[in-house]
Formats: C-alpha cells, structure tokens, sequence
C-alpha cells in the first residue's frame, strides 16, 4: 500500500471516530468523552492491538496536525466578540497567567528535582505547560528530550482537561474568567479546546492565557534553570 493511500485512510478514520465521539459527547458530559481524550485514547489503542507504528499514521495525521495552526488563528473570532470584556479585565487576566506560569514552572523544576529524576528528565518537564511548538523551542534551548517534552505537554492538557471539572467544583469556581486563565496557563491548546466546549467566554480568556503563558514561561523557564538546577 503507497503512502498516499495510508495518508487517506488515516485521515478518514480520525476524522471517523471525531464523529463518532462528538454526539456521544453532547449526551454524555464527561471529562473523558471529550473528543480530544476520548479521540487520542482510541487511535491509541487501535494502533496499539493493531500493532501499527505511530510513523505509519503520522503519514496521514502529519496532515492534521498542519491544521492545527489555521485552527488556532480561527480562536480570533470569540476574541473579537468579547474583546470589550477582555479589556475590562486585562490587569486580572497578565496577573492571574503570570502567577499560573510562574507555579507551572516552579512545580515542574521542584517536584522532579525533589523525586531524583535526571537532569534530562527534569529539563523536559519544565515547559509542560505551554502549548506544544512553544515547548519544544524552550526544550530545545535548556537541552531536555524533545521528545519528552512532548509527551509532558500532552500529559499537562488532557490531565488538565480531565480534572478541571473536579477542581472547579472542589474550590466553586464558576466564573468563566477563573477557569479559562487557569486552563490556558496550566493546560495550554488543549484546555483551552476543553474551555471553549464549555462556554464561549471562558474559550476566549483561555485562548489568551495560553499565549500570554507561552511568552512567560519562555522567559521564566530558563532563568529558573539557571538559578535552581
């Protein structure tokens, strides 16, 4: 079978399966029937019993993730829409993801310092909190594995997509405010897909946390670096 054939049916069945999940997903409103969990989890296992390697499909996914970026400029539209309350609440939104970053970066360096992981270990886990390109460039620059740089910013968003329900009604967070600071500083695109699932508003303020996040812990990440390890 030639690639381009791979490619196609890759893309047919993620997109398949979106579809799939997307309607279970309005019924049933749960952390892991959001599609992005419940999507990843079983092109995972399909792969997986299937024992096809993640190259072969990335033949085909290469091409979603390319979608990716044209995605995220389409978060601009909510932004235009509530950019009068955005205004409004700009100095709360720089300090509540300045704080975020700081703690994303801080508790990465710490409790992997504190559990005896390797340099490169803690090196990778230092960016997971900003979205995945972001990360990568700040992995690359303290010399962690990039590749598990990765797997740590994946791991930040769904974990933090999942839990987010339970953290919001643990400490009463109803505000769409307080909860898309803290998904888009804590779990990047990720959270902030999980956000804007859930309310417009809360979609927008994430979406602008997670760049004013990126630019943050960019700066932060190397200097606490330098400082603590």
């Amino acid at each position: 079978m030639n690639e381009i054939m791979i490619g196609i049916i890759a893309i047919v069945a993620t997109v398949a399966i979106y579809l799939l999940i997307l309607p279970i997903h309005k019924k049933i409103q749960s952390p892991f029937t959001q599609p992005i969990v419940a999507v990843s989890a079983i092109i995972i296992l399909f792969l997986f019993l299937l024992d096809i390697p993640y190259e072969t499909y990335m033949i085909g996914g290469q091409w979603i993730e390319f979608l990716m970026g044209p995605a995220v400029v389409a978060l601009a539209l909510p932004l235009y829409k509530h950019y009068d309350m955005l205004k409004e609440y700009v100095k709360p939104i720089l300090v509540g993801v300045t704080i975020g970053a700081f703690v994303g970066v801080t508790t990465g360096l710490f409790m992997a310092k504190a559990l005896g992981f390797d340099r490169e270990v803690i090196l990778a886990i230092v960016p997971k909190s900003v979205t995945t390109p972001v990360a990568i460039s700040i992995g690359e620059t303290l010399g962690g594995s990039l590749s598990l740089t990765a797997v740590f910013v994946v791991i930040a968003g769904v974990s933090g997509s999942i839990i987010s329900p339970l953290i919001f009604k643990l400490f009463k967070l109803q505000g769409p405010l307080g909860r898309g600071i803290g998904m888009g500083s804590a779990s990047h695109a990720i959270g902030t897909a999980a956000s804007m699932d859930r309310n417009a508003l809360e979609g927008s303020v994430s979406s602008i946390a997670m760049i004013i996040s990126a630019i943050i812990v960019s700066f932060f990440a190397p200097l606490f670096v330098l400082l603590f390890l």
